[in-house]
């Protein structure tokens, strides 16, 4: 297994350690097989913040879980758990400009699946940690190692 420090995770994955989703157990897993802190930009703490809120306002969850979603995630930064990151934007949408013309019209990825991509590329990242099928297409066509968390 890569280092914590080289793995980029995405978002999207990690919002499985807030909500029940088929593959929850497996991140809670792979998670504490890491060990160490990760690196979370702060276009992926908007995610991950989004995400909960979606849940709850799709009705998926309740406003309890919600709450207790947000507050455990707000306990994961004040713990160390993660750290806040943060790219050179200029660099990271030059990136991701590059990758959705070279990519987006044979993977079909979604603009913020490529902003993370760049995001991984731009701060010389090697591995890349995801779920989505795609994301992993677009990650290893750029040259990054895909990590399927599993239990």
């Amino acid at each position: 297994m890569a280092s914590a420090d080289s793995i980029y995770v995405d978002p999207s994955a990690l919002l499985k350690l807030y909500l029940k989703e088929p593959e929850s157990r497996a991140m809670a897993e792979w998670r504490k097989k890491v060990g160490h802190p990760l690196l979370v930009t702060h276009h992926g703490r908007v995610e991950l913040t989004n995400g909960i809120g979606l849940a709850a306002y799709r009705g998926i969850i309740t406003d309890k879980i919600h709450d207790a979603a947000m507050a455990a995630l707000d306990d994961d930064f004040a713990q160390g758990r993660y750290t806040q990151g943060d790219v050179l934007w200029r660099a990271t949408l030059k990136r991701a400009a590059e990758l959705s013309r070279k990519h987006t019209r044979s993977i079909g990825c979604r603009s913020l699946d490529i902003l993370h991509v760049a995001s991984a590329l731009v701060l010389e990242y090697k591995h890349f940690a995801t779920f989505d099928v795609r994301q992993q297409q677009l990650a290893r066509a750029a040259g990054l190692k895909i990590i399927l968390p599993s239990a």
